[in-house]
């Protein structure tokens, strides 16, 4: 099992080794990202290797709303370490113990995720030529 530790990112900390950011606030929290959030954990690893497999863990976890049920708070909900600390260290242990699973699910999420690219990317071309068609159109 991979070593690793969560604790607090404070604004303008810059950080050796790899690592990646999960917010802790809001409705979104638990959401990973290798760029800083305002408010947020970092996740701080020996290896690269481990930071990329646990950035799909944290993901998964994300995605399926996981967090929502240990976010305290009445006007904006928060995780708090502890109960974060306590919860992703279980659940990724869980989803790495199968890691022949693991890593093909991986490799299909980083799949999908660069075909959601690949699409945007097109829906964003789509959208330029409407844009030039009509204004060709508009401006005989």
């Amino acid at each position: 099992m991979q070593n690793f530790i969560i604790k607090t990112h404070k604004k303008g900390t810059i950080y050796s080794k790899p690592h990646l950011f999960l917010l802790n606030k809001g409705m979104n929290s638990g959401k990973p990202q290798k760029e800083p959030f305002t408010n947020s954990f970092v996740v701080i690893f020996d290896l690269e290797q481990d930071c990329e497999n646990l950035y799909f863990v944290a993901y998964s976890l994300w995605k399926t709303n996981f967090w929502h049920q240990y976010l305290v708070g009445s006007v904006i909900p928060f995780l708090r370490l502890n109960d974060f600390k306590k919860e992703f260290f279980i659940k990724s242990k869980i989803m790495m113990e199968e890691h022949e699973a693991h890593i093909k699910h991986v490799a299909a999420l980083k799949l999908l995720e660069q075909k959601e690219k690949q699409f945007h990317e097109n829906i964003n071309l789509i959208n330029d030529m409407r844009r030039v068609i009509l204004y060709r159109y508009v401006n005989k």
